[in-house]
């Protein structure tokens, strides 16, 4: 304007006019930074939506993962599927995973042997052609993966399975379930967090999609996340790839840009109306409306800006206004309180369990991860925590026998209980899932956070009461320890839950992790793929120890014992493989090799016209395989060798762990014509109970006794009266454990049949066996 003009106004009239050009800058600016602001909050909110969005998927998948591999495990103890799989009853295996697939809304269901070979599926249909072909890869893909759980496109559908193990003595493989994801999950996704989310496979195929159809071909092209246009709008795009969710499967995580902004949008009114009316006031009051609006506004733009940062603790101004001011106010006051409402529930729903208010697995797992941070940082001394697994024993018993409703308030009562137990400062109790729960506890090792777990077992003594009943309760507890079990926090946890398994199948009560119980750990696995590399390579090496006759001197008996011979360990002790090879079952395999190399022997160890009776130590695993005696009766007939050349040793634990089992089978073998003999007798507790009962021959006195006779007048009472009550029995006896000339002569004064012993021999190979065998008959001769 020419400055003559502005001349002739007078100064309201000046100030009037400069009052509203300033306000209007100012107002421009402030709308401005808020625009600014704001989209750089929708654009940050769209991004945290993805991530809140992502991990509500996987929360959802994981929940779908344990509601099938609930349904994997039932199936896997499930007696009639067991006894099927042993006899190799298809259509009883088909039917009885058709039900178990249908209690856990499985649309798939299939089992495998160890080898990944399909047996039998719960649907006929699905038990040939591309979909059986289908099916094994994925089992395969899983044995590979490990993963908890893997999407699957069959037949362009998309399909979410589990992989279970079944573990048995008699058969082994795996349990595979399977659910179709449908449409109803994706729209479930959207209600819940707004987040729309699409699968494609290899092909870049489109199989499954909150969106709809007509945006499948601009998502197949999708390469890198970010912002794209769809259906006529603008998404946040965040492509996705896992080992959960498949081989050659591609999840896309989108957020649509315009519902984040539709908040903000409902400002620009209120912002151009309060502009206008600033306007009009600034004309009749420019000082009154410049210190009443322009103050608050600026206010209102930095609250803005707070809010764009994540600060919603910022006090709004002019909210009893009822101008234009105080309502602008209030809608951001408004938005503010929803977002932070919003905010709050996604992530009540992410890190806590909502029946317990107990933090859940995920969250659970993250301040273990804060606390391995914490230590590790720290510079006063050794830092150690440790993780309680619990899971409770025959809850599912109660659900069964009450109902769910109840089993719930169960968890309540079973969650209040043990938060009495938690040191304060120091433990911190969460619900992992089901009926597991897990304890974090600061500064303390397995051993010392034993007394927590102790005093868990001791308040489960007291029975909890709940509408009118009374459940008594117990549970299995593991324990691990960081630094000392696991070095990261899904190790920590891995172990925590293999110890409280232990726990639970040993009914122990509370296991502290142990790798040597540990089946699966590397160092194990390792052992076990090295002792089938033994047997293909030639690195067992066959030993026997002499069994000397006290009444005439002859050895007409002896002991074949196994030794490895490792090609970079070198000897491996027996102590340091037999009882993992127990363990595992991989025993059976041994004790067979023995037999075969025995049975080879044979026609040399009887080349000079003696007999000679070779005795081999039975385990359990073997006691109790019902095909042993034949696997046994197939050796002897392919080399042509008599049972009387053989003595087969029992323990008397191996007898007690299934003594109707092991009675079965000693009886079969005892009809073949093999001589049995009692292992280690007097060191079991329940030996006299079932030895008059067992088709036995032979007691063998356990080394203990035999060394202790010499000096302990005790040891020696114990070896007498074993000797005088086989002989009552008919039975004849065997000392092992004779270290020098006194010890052989008192068993030849208590009338003992044989003996073995370092004084003799120590366990030698087969080759300076035949040639000591020799130089003993000569000796006696001479």
């Amino acid at each position: 304007m020419p400055r003559h003009v502005l001349s002739r106004w007078n100064v309201g009239t000046r100030f009037a006019a400069f009052s509203l050009v300033l306000m209007l800058l100012v107002q421009a600016a402030i709308y401005v930074v808020m625009r600014a602001n704001i989209d750089n909050k929708v654009l940050q909110q769209a991004r945290t939506d993805l991530v809140t969005g992502e991990a509500m998927w996987q929360h959802l998948l994981s929940r779908n993962a344990k509601l099938l591999g609930q349904g994997a495990e039932a199936a896997s103890h499930d007696f009639s599927l067991r006894s099927a799989l042993w006899t190799g009853d298809a259509d009883t295996q088909s039917a009885l995973l058709a039900i178990h697939g249908a209690a856990a809304n499985a649309a798939v269901t299939a089992v495998f042997d160890s080898q990944f070979v399909l047996q039998a599926t719960g649907v006929e249909r699905h038990a040939q052609g591309a979909f059986a072909l289908e099916l094994q890869g994925v089992a395969k893909d899983f044995g590979v993966s490990q993963a908890a759980y893997q999407l699957q496109a069959i037949d362009s559908k998309l399909y979410q399975f589990v992989l279970f193990p079944v573990t048995d003595t008699l058969w082994s493989g795996w349990i595979l379930m399977g659910m179709p994801l449908e449409s109803t999950l994706a729209d479930q996704m959207l209600t819940l967090s707004g987040v729309h989310i699409a699968v494609r496979d290899s092909d870049h195929k489109i199989l499954f999609s909150s969106l709809s159809p007509d945006s499948f071909t601009a998502l197949s092209s999708m390469q890198r996340s970010g912002e794209v246009a769809l259906e006529h709008a603008t998404y946040m795009l965040k492509i996705s790839e896992s080992v959960e969710t498949g081989k050659g499967l591609t999840t896309l995580v989108m957020r649509s840009m315009d519902e984040v902004a539709a908040p903000y949008d409902k400002l620009h009114r209120p912002t151009l109306l309060i502009v206008g009316i600033s306007l009009i006031l600034f004309a009749f009051g420019s000082v009154w409306l410049g210190q009443g609006l322009t103050v608050p506004l600026r206010m209102l733009a930095e609250a803005a800006e707070q809010f764009s940062r994540g600060n919603y603790a910022v006090n709004l101004p002019a909210l009893q206004y009822r101008d234009e001011v105080g309502e602008l106010s209030r809608a951001l006051d408004h938005m503010r309180n929803s977002v932070q409402s919003q905010q709050h529930a996604i992530m009540e729903l992410a890190y806590r369990d909502r029946l317990t208010g107990l933090p859940n697995r995920t969250q659970f797992r993250d301040l273990i991860q804060q606390s391995i941070h914490v230590n590790k940082a720290g510079s006063d001394g050794v830092h150690v925590l440790t993780v309680i697994m619990l899971n409770l024993d025959r809850f599912k018993s109660v659900n069964d026998a009450l109902g769910y409703a109840f089993g719930d308030q169960l968890l309540k009562a079973v969650a209040g209980r043990l938060a009495t137990q938690m040191t304060q400062g120091q433990a911190t109790l969460a619900r992992l899932g089901g009926d597991e729960f897990g304890i974090l506890v600061e500064a303390q090792d397995a051993n010392a956070a034993m007394a927590i777990a102790q005093g868990i077992a001791i308040a489960f003594e007291v029975p909890l009461k709940l509408d009118d009943q009374t459940v008594d309760l117990s549970a299995g507890m593991g324990l691990a320890s960081w630094p000392q079990h696991a070095l990261d926090v899904d190790m920590l946890l891995s172990r925590a839950e293999i110890a409280m398994r232990l726990a639970k199948q040993q009914i122990t009560g509370i296991q502290i992790y142990d790798p040597a119980l540990d089946s699966s750990s590397a160092q194990n696995l390792c052992l076990l793929s090295d002792l089938r590399q033994a047997l293909e390579n030639a690195e067992l090496r066959l030993y026997l120890q002499p069994k000397l006759t006290l009444s005439d001197n002859t050895v007409v008996a002896a002991e074949a014992l196994l030794r490895w011979q490792h090609p970079v360990r070198g000897s491996v002790p027996p102590a340091d493989f037999i009882p993992f090879a127990e363990q595992t079952g991989f025993v059976r395999q041994l004790t067979l090799w023995i037999f075969e190399e025995v049975a080879k022997a044979l026609p040399r160890l009887h080349a000079d016209g003696r007999p000679l009776r070779v005795a081999i130590n039975l385990s359990t695993r073997d006691l109790l395989d019902h095909d042993f005696p034949a696997k046994l009766e197939a050796l002897m007939h392919r080399h042509n060798a008599a049972p009387q050349d053989f003595c087969l040793e029992i323990t008397e634990s191996a007898i007690m762990d299934d003594p109707l089992r092991a009675q079965a089978t000693l009886n079969h073998l005892s009809a073949r014509g093999f001589k049995l003999s009692i292992d280690d007798f007097g060191t079991g507790y329940s030996s006299l109970a079932y030895l008059k009962r067992l088709p036995v021959n032979e007691l063998k006195i356990d080394k203990s006794f035999v060394m202790g006779m010499e000096n302990d007048e005790s040891d020696a009472k114990i070896v007498r009266s074993t000797i005088d009550l086989a002989h009552n029995l008919g039975l004849s006896v065997v000392a092992e454990g004779v270290e020098n000339q006194a010890i052989l002569d008192k068993l030849v004064e208590l009338q003992c049949d044989e003996a073995q012993g370092y004084f003799m021999s120590k366990p030698i190979p087969l080759p300076d066996f035949i040639a000591w065998r020799a130089k003993h008959l000569a000796t006696q001769a001479t």
